[in-house]
Parts: structure tokens; sequence; C-alpha cells
């Protein structure tokens, strides 16, 4: 599934979620850099982790790999780092994760 975050008609942001079984994993995850910091991101995560897009397609586990500069950010929608810092290139990633109420 793919949403996108739209101003004054202007596509800001994205967001590709892949939906296996119970599990869903947000997979591409992108938000213009003029928009960055201004709860663009946010909004969406938001619509994802608390709307029922998930809890419709009985996703129980939500999880992503995360930039460590965007920790803060999963992080204040409950989603806890999961095993070791990891590098994609020269850009150090963690898991986050989150156990979603049914």
């Amino acid at each position: 599934m793919h949403l996108g975050a739209f101003i004054e008609g202007q596509l800001v942001c994205v967001a590709s979620v892949f939906i296996d079984g119970n599990r869903a994993r947000l997979r591409k995850f992108a938000t213009l850099p003029e928009y960055q910091g201004q709860g663009v991101g946010g909004a969406v995560l938001s619509t994802i982790l608390n709307g029922n897009i998930l809890s419709d397609q009985g996703v129980e586990n939500f999880w992503c790999d995360a930039r460590e500069s965007a920790m803060s950010l999963y992080k204040r929608f409950g989603m806890l780092p999961e095993g070791q810092r990891f590098y994609k290139g020269d850009i150090p990633y963690f898991r986050m994760n989150i156990q979603l109420e049914q």
C-alpha cells in the first residue's frame, strides 16, 4: 500500500507499507527536505499506526529499518529499537518495531 501527503496539490511525503500476513513493514518513507521537521511525516506515520489501515488487514506487528538520525520520530509512536546498529552504505540504521493492539 502506498500513501502520500499533499500540500497545495504538491506531493510532499510518501510511505510504502508492505503487508505479509500479520506483519507490516514500512519500506519506503520520505519527505521533501523543505517540508521535513514540520510534522508531515509524523502525520503520515500517525495515519498508518493510529488509523484502521493496519488493523483492518489483521496486522499485529509493524516494523521498519530506520536511519539512526530519525529514531526519535519512530519512538514518539511507541516503536522501539531491536538489535544492533547496522549500516546501509555508510548510513547507520536500527530496526524499529511495535506490537499493535487488536
